[in-house]
């Protein structure tokens, strides 16, 4: 993503007095890096446009990489080695951190301990908010890069949606918790360093979630009383990959964004779009019909496709991912 020039090149470019051309030139560790701004000589492209994406070795982060549609621009990070990632541990390698953000248009945090990791590690939830101050520290040391920290919405608890990202949240899990306090102590650090940063309240993705990603051949789901299953808020892993890519275009962003497709879906209907083949239980007490995050935000910011929220559109997307990985 860094472009290298002459210096006969940087004199003549400097020295131009186009009006709408005043690129911010930065000196960083030798390299002249031109932001955000585009050449209007010989349609040189001037704007930097690599990304940053901690926690590339996740579901989510291997499912951005098959999408990702600026090839050759995302640099993916993982804790431990593998064939083409940065490697280091955010929270101990700080000085390998910032220099991987060294020039970036932004970093998405997708690094995160799930209960799952925690159960399987060890480790504590609360080194979510450790992970996102981390990345937050590194990313003001690095000239003030933009961030995206990756959330849930298990911080909405079982309030009735839909589920608006400036209501009060009452988390009812201890992950709902963990993230929640992860979203306030991160942002209160970004604005005490004027530091762009965005909170992403992920829904559920296609192949990442329970139903599809978790899907085996006893799969049974509550049947709600009055017929039909619940109904959950989604978005498919190239949707969520080309949402996640123009928020790095943005150049101004709310705080927090909820991330899914309009509507809902219904799970058997989602299982049943796919070909997958599942029983009927009947639903309990505990059974949440539906959860429902609003998408006006995030729908300022995306042009969503009129099936990108519908059973076809979604199960269309996760047989596409299966077959590119």
């Amino acid at each position: 993503g860094v472009m290298q020039f002459p210096y006969a090149m940087l004199v003549l470019l400097k020295s131009m007095a186009l009006e709408n051309y005043r690129p911010n030139w930065n000196s960083m560790r030798g390299k002249i890096l031109a932001v955000r701004k585009r050449s209007t000589i010989s349609g040189v492209k001037m704007e930097n446009s690599k990304v940053l994406l901690l926690g590339a070795s996740g579901r989510l982060g291997l499912m951005m990489q098959a999408f990702w549609p600026e090839k050759g621009t995302l640099v993916c990070h993982s804790r431990s080695n593998r064939p083409g990632y940065v490697t280091f541990d955010p929270l101990s390698d700080v000085d390998l951190l910032g220099g991987a953000m060294s020039g970036a248009r932004a970093v998405i945090c997708l690094s995160g301990i799930t209960p799952a990791h925690a159960a399987a590690s060890g480790d504590a939830l609360t080194l979510n908010a450790e992970l996102a101050l981390a990345t937050v520290r590194a990313a003001d040391r690095a000239g003030g890069v933009r961030v995206f920290l990756a959330s849930s919405a298990a911080v909405y608890g079982a309030a009735e949606g839909p589920l608006s990202e400036d209501m009060i949240c009452n988390p009812v899990s201890e992950y709902g918790r963990a993230k929640l306090e992860m979203e306030k102590v991160a942002l209160a650090s970004a604005k005490a360093r004027n530091l762009p940063v965005t909170v992403l309240r992920i829904g559920n993705v296609a192949g990442a979630d329970a139903i599809l990603g978790g899907w085996h051949n006893r799969m049974a789901i509550d049947v709600l009383p009055g017929g039909g299953t619940p109904r959950r808020s989604y978005i498919g892993p190239q949707t969520l990959t080309r949402v996640l890519y123009q928020l790095c275009q943005a150049e101004s962003l709310p705080d927090v964004v909820n991330i899914a497709a309009p509507g809902m879906v219904e799970m058997g209907a989602l299982l049943d779009a796919a070909g997958l083949a599942w029983s009927q239980k009947p639903a309990t007490g505990a059974t949440i019909a539906q959860v429902e995050l609003s998408t006006k935000r995030i729908e300022k910011e995306f042009d969503f496709a009129p099936n990108a929220g519908t059973p076809t559109g979604l199960a269309a997307q996760w047989r596409a991912y299966q077959d590119l990985k």
